[in-house]
């Protein structure tokens, strides 16, 4: 989608330009000057206001009890900031490759200084490898302005994030603008990875979000989803019944 705001701040690192956009009511974060890749409402500083980072909240339907999340590309700290200011006992790890973009996050998305919010400053892959933390979800988001990290496409990055998770645990992917001949590559590792413990569904943007499971899929009744779906909507402010019924239309 085309940014139309002014550019308040232009950055240059080892990697490339990082752009932050005020439109008349937004803060907007952006690698290449044309794709979002944050979006701050300044109204609502701790929303999420892309459709793909609010349908990546479907993997919470699952989790019996929240405590820890890791986050694989902070980006401006949507996901972060919500999931802090949503649940007052969790511990969040975020995980950014980029040490620019969180002086960005810091700076004009304001990102919370914390101690329930570690932020490593490291390739995911490398992360996930030697992380000793077992989360109850992680939430994987790599994206360059190329399109999917291929880091993501990798049998061992998927297998360490599945010994990262808990018991309980469900690994988020976002999947977009990426080639078919990928896409299908991540489906046969995920697979195999994860013995097809998989849902997905597709959100209007576009985005394919795919739910992995460390152990079966635990079986919730319709009647219970929707529920679980209302009380995540109060405590995030995100309509997450939305997604419980894209979540059901897609499994029949």
């Amino acid at each position: 989608m085309d940014i139309n705001g002014i550019c308040i701040s232009s950055a240059t690192d080892e990697h490339g330009p990082i752009y932050v956009y005020q439109t008349r009511n937004s803060l907007v974060l952006s690698f290449d000057g044309e794709i979002y890749q944050s979006c701050m409402k300044l109204n609502n500083m701790n929303g999420l206001h892309l459709d793909y980072t609010q349908a990546m909240m479907a993997g919470l339907f699952f989790i019996p009890a929240l405590k820890t999340a890791t986050i694989m590309g902070l980006g401006a700290g949507s996901m972060a900031k919500n999931l802090l200011s949503s649940f007052p006992e969790l511990d969040v790890h975020a995980v950014e490759y980029r040490e620019a973009v969180v002086k960005a996050a810091k700076k004009y998305f304001h990102l919370p200084d914390t101690n329930r919010l570690c932020i490593h400053i490291d390739d995911a892959v490398n992360h996930i490898k030697n992380t000793v933390i077992k989360s109850d979800i992680i939430f994987s988001d790599l994206y360059n302005t190329g399109g999917m990290e291929a880091n993501q496409v990798q049998s061992s990055y998927l297998r360490d994030c599945n010994n990262a998770l808990t018991e309980q645990g469900v690994l988020v992917l976002n999947i977009c603008n990426t080639s078919l001949h990928l896409r299908e590559a991540l489906d046969q590792l995920l697979l195999h990875e994860f013995n097809n413990q998989l849902l997905r569904f597709e959100v209007e943007s576009g985005n394919t979000i795919i739910l992995a499971f460390k152990n079966e899929i635990p079986l919730i009744e319709r009647k219970d989803l929707l529920t679980k779906a209302q009380s995540l909507h109060k405590k995030m402010d995100v309509p997450m019944e939305r997604y419980a019924k894209l979540l059901l239309d897609t499994q029949g």
